[in-house]
């Protein structure tokens, strides 16, 4: 297996948070020697002239971030208005922030089962979403929120306005019901 390659996967999936030696080691099942060799073979492929990314030590921990000298493209494309499409991703933690929200990027990531660091910058760039403050968790996580240009965007007044969805509660009952009935037809046969 390529360590190399599956290193990158893991630094690009982990994003903002990055990983500390201990945590390649650990995930890469290899001696810490290992790790650093993998990790500068990787750097040194990053730093050609060619390439958009480079593996960074921030914070104890390293991520995968884009090179200084292209920061004027990248400020291009966060400027530059798009069509208004928002992917799948961007609607799911749309939704959850609207219905739940203020919640935090983990509380995100836990309820979608998948990362949103990218969703939730790429939200934040287009003002549908704001920091709402800090939580009370251990790390003092940021909060995140829907704005006001989430409302003009879909059309709403207020919050109260979204579909009601229903909660888990009702849903135990109708299940709960739809089980009782399906075990009485089965006892009649």
């Amino acid at each position: 297996m390529n360590l190399e390659g599956v290193l990158e996967g893991l630094l690009f999936v982990e994003g903002d948070e990055g990983l500390t030696l201990e945590q390649i080691c650990d995930l890469l099942e290899i001696s810490m020697d290992e790790a650093k060799k993998l990790l500068m073979t990787l750097k040194e492929s990053y730093e050609k002239e060619n390439r958009g990314l480079r593996i960074h030590f921030l914070g104890n921990a390293f991520k995968l971030t884009t090179k200084e000298e292209h920061k004027e493209y990248y400020q291009k494309l966060c400027m530059t208005p798009d069509n208004g499409n928002l992917s799948p991703a961007a609607l799911e933690v749309l939704a959850i922030l609207a219905y739940k929200g203020p919640i935090t990027r983990a509380e995100i990531d836990e309820m979608r089962g998948l990362a949103s660091d990218y969703t939730i910058r790429k939200l934040l760039s287009k003002g549908l979403i704001k920091e709402a403050g800090k939580s009370n968790m251990p790390g003092r996580p940021n909060l995140y929120q829907t704005t006001h240009e989430f409302l003009d965007y879909f059309g709403l007044a207020t919050l109260e306005d979204l579909p009601k969805i229903e909660d888990d509660e009702n849903l135990e009952k109708e299940t709960e019901l739809f089980t009782s009935i399906y075990k009485e037809k089965e006892t009649e046969q």
